[in-house]
């Protein structure tokens, strides 16, 4: 199967090719959501709606807390995070970099664990995001880790962190009326938003979560502005 053979299949399964991680990143664009893991490639079928509806409350939800509250930067699927160690580079549905871990971002790619990593379970990666990434993310350091599983009639979610161990706890689930992040302070998640047929507008539910009125939320949001735009200053030639 060629590079090219790869990039069309997308009526069956997710095809496997071996290459090495030059090829394949020489190989791999900005629109294509594949992974490499020890040599081998593995390119995702396209999501269902349900699983981008998922994906976009979530993103957007925790983009507008990481931001607002300038805690760091949130990515989704496809940029890569490259694990060293675990001789992978996988693309998360979404991902979170504190500003702690700035450093290790370049351009292309974030090197190393990201802090909190969220999959959301298709049909096709049930054994990949429970087992596979599971042990990969949990060896490689990623603090917290979300399962949400968006196959039609699941509604189940599980909300894992590492122990001193160095091992995952699963510490709530979809049973939970709220989950508090422990990579986020002050973030918190209702698991029944994920499956609400109408999820909550995202400012309503990140005043919910921050307990900010609308004013001091639109405060925020100018402070913000103004220091992007003083940013923008300072690297303009």
């Amino acid at each position: 199967m060629t590079t090219g053979d790869i990039k069309t299949a997308t009526s069956h399964a997710p095809p496997h090719v071996r290459m090495s991680y030059e090829k394949y990143h020489a190989w791999v664009d900005e629109d294509t959501h594949a992974e490499w893991v020890d040599g081998e490639v593995i390119v995702h079928m396209p999501p269902l709606d349900i699983h981008q509806t998922i994906l976009n409350f979530l993103n957007r939800l925790l983009a507008e807390y990481v931001e607002v509250l300038e805690l760091g930067v949130v990515f989704i699927a496809p940029f890569e995070m490259r694990l060293l160690a675990q001789n992978s580079a996988r693309q998360p549905d979404i991902f979170v970099i504190t500003k702690e871990q700035m450093s290790r971002l370049t351009p292309e790619r974030f090197e190393g664990p990201a802090d909190l990593v969220v999959e959301i379970v298709s049909k096709d990666s049930v054994r990949r995001d429970r087992q596979e990434k599971f042990r990969e993310y949990q060896d490689a350091g990623v603090r917290e880790y979300w399962i949400v599983d968006s196959r039609r009639g699941r509604d189940r979610a599980d909300f894992y962190r590492l122990d001193d161990e160095g091992q995952y706890v699963l510490y709530a689930t979809e049973d939970d009326e709220r989950v508090e992040s422990v990579v986020l302070p002050g973030f918190w998640l209702r698991p029944a938003w994920l499956w609400q047929h109408r999820k909550p507008p995202i400012r309503s539910a990140f005043l919910e979560i921050t307990g900010l009125t609308p004013e001091q939320a639109q405060d925020l949001d100018q402070k913000l502005l103004r220091r992007g735009g003083d940013d923008s200053a300072q690297v303009s030639p």
